[in-house]
């Protein structure tokens, strides 16, 4: 093992943090871990500490949390750690003089088999579209996002039950070792960078774009198997959502983290709520029903729609809006 390779490591979430842990526990020499600076969340506004940098501190690495990426005070911090190789997961777009600063270049793993799914969200946006694989890719940076040239990817299978959080967490683990890999056989000059331009012949690309929670809400005139795969995709975070009408016409809003969907012909229009008041709650939906099993009206907790019922009755014609 060559520990004189210099390495930055950059992230933010748990994802990231598996991989900087796999670098550690191989004993590679990480210089300098950058990650966001705190900042206050939750109810309480609590200053919180980036998943990495909590990590960083534990094992004590030296951690770099710059307000902007082009300060002159971060990039002469930056500079002064002589890197050979910058690592990025789950962090943020570097400008070019970033980016560019290690000899060896800079690589990133992506949530994805690109050159599908470039973008911020690709894990969610890969189950939505009801992909039946997926994968992680490291590749070197270039000036268009996610466009660099492809070292190595990893594939997985999606089960199609499967919701984003579970499919997540198996390639932030596939996505650690893939790091490992990566960083090997760049340390060996011994590494392949396939352009993305060469895969690009007679596919459709399909974009990761950003979710935001207006596009979040459930489209009931959906076919089952849509709405089936946009619940588990959105499934635990950011959550499908959807309103409930009761018969006073009271709206209650609703975020459903797993359902089953039950292709049927039926009579009703869409949006239409079904109940025994005990053991199920379903919607009717284009060619079929969509079974809620666990959810969360505002203010309460998630709940299993059993206990729902058992304290929310559901009488009388209940839509969903």
């Amino acid at each position: 093992m060559n520990k004189t390779l210099r390495i930055v490591f950059m992230g933010t979430p748990d994802f990231a943090v598996a991989s900087l842990d796999a670098l550690v526990k191989n004993e590679y020499n990480i210089v300098g871990v950058i990650t966001v600076p705190d900042k206050p969340a939750g109810r309480g506004q609590q200053i919180q500490q980036s998943a990495v940098k909590q990590y960083a501190v534990a094992n004590n690495l030296h951690v770099l949390q710059p307000e902007k990426l082009k300060d002159e005070k971060f990039l002469s911090e930056l500079r002064s750690l002589n890197a050979d190789l910058q690592i990025v997961v789950a962090f943020r777009m570097l400008p070019e003089l970033v980016w560019t600063m290690p000899p060896l270049g800079t690589f990133n793993l992506h949530g994805s088999l690109l050159p599908q799914y470039r973008g911020a969200a690709p894990i969610n946006r890969a189950v939505m579209n009801g992909e039946k694989e997926t994968g992680v890719t490291t590749f070197f940076l270039q000036q268009e996002i996610d466009t660099g040239k492809i070292i190595f990817s990893e594939r997985t299978a999606i089960d199609e039950n499967e919701n984003a959080g579970e499919v997540h967490d198996r390639l932030m683990n596939i996505g650690a070792q893939l790091v490992v890999k990566t960083v090997k056989a760049i340390e060996e000059k011994n590494h392949p960078a396939v352009s993305q331009e060469t895969l690009l012949h007679n596919i459709e690309l399909k974009s990761a774009p950003k979710i935001f929670k207006e596009g979040c809400k459930i489209n009931w005139s959906n076919d089952a198997q849509t709405i089936h795969n946009f619940i588990r995709g959105l499934s635990p975070y950011p959550a499908a959502w959807t309103e409930f009408q009761g018969h006073d016409d009271k709206i209650y809003n609703v975020k459903i983290f797993c359902a089953v969907k039950e292709i049927a012909v039926h009579n009703s229009p869409n949006g239409i709520i079904l109940s025994d008041n005990k053991t199920f709650l379903k919607v009717t939906c284009t060619n079929g029903f969509i079974n809620v099993l666990e959810l969360q009206l505002a203010g309460k907790k998630r709940m299993n729609v059993q206990d729902l019922l058992r304290g929310f009755p559901i009488s009388g014609t209940w839509k969903a809006l």
